[in-house]
């Protein structure tokens, strides 16, 4: 125990780096080549669906911009620092191994899933691998969850810009880059590289200079927007993302955010190993049994459902069969764009988890616990004390005490580990700030593709009753499902309701990530892959009986004991609808399991059952 407890944080980034190389070499190959049988021969939707508009074949380096992220949004930042409660140890040891065994699998078995079925969701991906009642199951699930976690995500972004002037003129100044940049990819064959470099110099700028403009109180002014605006002009750019061409706005939009995405964890990995901090948090703390103040449960199970993107999520389903199945040119790089991505975004999360961990444990609970229970808390645990929080204030400028949500603790872990390099420590406060603009651009790119995402799951919906949704560039049915959907989510974030029914987010979006292994696991053994459906099977059971386990003690110890029958209510429904899915799914398994494989599929593979694409 002493040992893990001395461990520093370059040896965890190390000891990543390592195991999430051998992974995609070995297991991710695997994956590939003998579970999916992967052929860049087969015609992807991308091709035999072309259209100019959702339907558009893309540079699999911008295609893994664009995946990458719009799946990382705020999980892989915040949700390790929430799991930082427990110790640095159960938190890192979750992102490991549910990276490369649960949400690499995941996501990669997901989008070769919906490449097979032409691009569409899971909801038609269940109908026609399970039946149509269970896909129509599926597809309300899908939508009430998908609601909910854009309003979630539009609330931390909102949370993050909110009299942030500089991040706030950073997120906007990168929509007409995008679309500079989405025109030069666009009418310039082979200019990829040109619209990456002139985009990325755009940016640079941009962050530097808006922080010069905001020395200006005329300018800064500008750009203190009040969490009304702000809630108005995130649903207005959510709907325009969801209909304009994806190569215009969304798509070179994410793969240019990529860039401070993957830039600013860089920066932060090259921070760590020249600083080489010590991991403060012990490896267990004495809240792993439960009773902790920044997460209700004990960390089993709820470490599982607290990391969330960091090592799997129902939410990059979601992204996997919608717009990114849509753009892939070449089956094979399935592999590239799935497993890489979520393999990229687990180093992200184990990043932030680590910037956690630097901080003291008296400062860390003195920002994530809630003020007006601090005092009760800090009675209990003496131990707990603040030591360097107050000379953050000082340097930074801003309270921090009581500021919970894991957005903040980050922010300061990042500050806190950038300020000890050599003649940055008069750069606090600029750290800080440049952090809390990397966590709203990290969320914004998630809310566009999935606005998106979501215009697709209602057109399905909609096209069942009025046949003419379906036609995907029929213009009406585009502008009324995108601004419907749009509506939805951004009723709630701008009332601020869905505060009330956050907690859900965790629960549904872990329900969904096992609804996508186990539907696709149907789908594998249709495709007689035999025993290598066991790759999905066992990781999507083993989410959906921890999940359920969460869910239960949710409901029964902490929703119904405290009063909230809504959410509690709510809660039970989405457990019971994907009880529908997963029982119908168990017993289409065994039906497939006893059937011979004597039919030959469009891709010349001998099948179990043949479907209707």
């Amino acid at each position: 125990m002493d040992l893990l407890n001395e461990i520093n944080a370059l040896t965890l980034v190390f000891v990543a780096l390592l195991i999430f190389a051998i992974a995609y070499r070995f297991y991710g190959i695997f994956i590939a080549n003998r579970v999916l049988k992967l052929n860049a021969k087969n015609v992807t939707p991308a091709v035999e669906y072309a259209d100019g508009q959702d339907y558009v074949v893309t540079n699999k380096n911008v295609l893994f911009g664009h995946h990458f992220a719009a799946i990382a949004a705020a999980g892989p930042l915040v949700g390790p620092v929430l799991a930082a409660q427990f110790g640095y140890l159960p938190g890192a040891l979750w992102i490991l191994i549910g990276c490369v065994v649960g949400g690499g699998v995941h996501d990669m078995i997901v989008l070769f899933a919906s490449v097979r079925h032409k691009g569409q969701s899971l909801a038609t991906i269940a109908s026609k691998e399970i039946g149509p009642t269970i896909g129509s199951v599926a597809g309300l699930s899908v939508l009430f969850i998908l609601v909910l976690t854009l309003a979630g995500l539009s609330l931390a972004c909102i949370s993050a810009m909110h009299e942030a002037p500089w991040s706030l003129f950073t997120v906007i100044i990168t929509m007409p880059i995008a679309i500079v940049m989405g025109l030069i990819m666009r009418r310039r064959k082979n200019s990829v590289g040109f619209a990456s470099i002139l985009g990325g110099v755009l940016l640079l700028f941009g962050i530097i200079g808006g922080h010069d403009l905001m020395r200006h109180e005329y300018i800064s002014n500008l750009f203190h927007w009040d969490v009304s605006t702000i809630s108005i002009a995130i649903a207005v750019y959510g709907f325009l993302a969801s209909v304009l061409p994806v190569w215009l706005l969304l798509v070179p939009r994410d793969y240019l955010s990529t860039y401070l995405k993957i830039g600013t964890i860089l920066m932060l990995t090259v921070g760590i190993i020249f600083v080489n901090p010590n991991i403060e948090m012990p490896a267990f703390t004495q809240f792993i049994h439960g009773g902790g103040p920044v997460v209700g449960g004990a960390v089993w199970p709820f470490i599982f459902i607290v990391i969330a993107c960091g090592a799997i999520s129902g939410f990059h389903a979601i992204i996997a069969t919608g717009t990114t199945p849509k753009m892939l040119g070449n089956e094979k790089e399935i592999l590239f764009v799935g497993y890489g991505a979520m393999l990229v975004e687990g180093f992200v999360a184990l990043m932030a988890l680590i910037a956690a961990c630097t901080l003291m444990p008296g400062d860390y609970f003195a920002i994530n616990v809630p003020t007006a229970v601090y005092d009760s808390f800090l009675a209990n645990n003496p131990t707990l004390h603040q030591i360097d929080l107050q000379s953050y204030v000082d340097k930074i400028g801003v309270e921090l005490q009581g500021r919970t949500g894991g957005a903040v603790s980050l922010a300061v872990g990042m500050a806190h580990i950038f300020h000890n390099i050599p003649f940055m420590d008069d750069l606090m406060a600029y750290w800080y700030n440049f952090a809390i603009m990397f966590e709203a651009v990290f969320i914004l790119t998630a809310i566009d593709a999935g606005t998106r995402v979501g215009r697709f799951f209602l057109q399905e919906m909609l096209g069942t009753v009025i046949p003419k949704f379906k036609d995907k560039n029929w213009l009406p049915g585009v502008l009324i499902s995108s601004f419907a959907f749009t509506f939805a989510w951004g009723y709630l974030v701008f009332t601020g309701n869905v505060s009330s029914i956050w907690p859900l987010f965790g629960i549904s979006n872990q329900l969904l990530a096992a609804c996508g292994l186990i539907v696709c696991t149907t789908m594998l053994l249709r495709l007689n892959r035999g025993r290598y459906a066991l790759c999905s099977a066992i990781p999507g059971i083993f989410m959906s009986v921890i999940t359920y386990w969460a869910g239960y003690i949710q409901v029964v110890d902490i929703y119904i004991p405290n009063g909230q029958y809504m959410l509690a209510s709510l809660a039970v429904l989405a457990l019971v609808l994907m009880s529908i899915v997963f029982v119908a799914a168990f017993r289409k398994w065994f039906q497939l399991m006893s059937m011979p494989a004597d039919k030959v599929d469009e891709y010349g593979e001998t099948v179990k059952v043949l479907v209707e694409k």
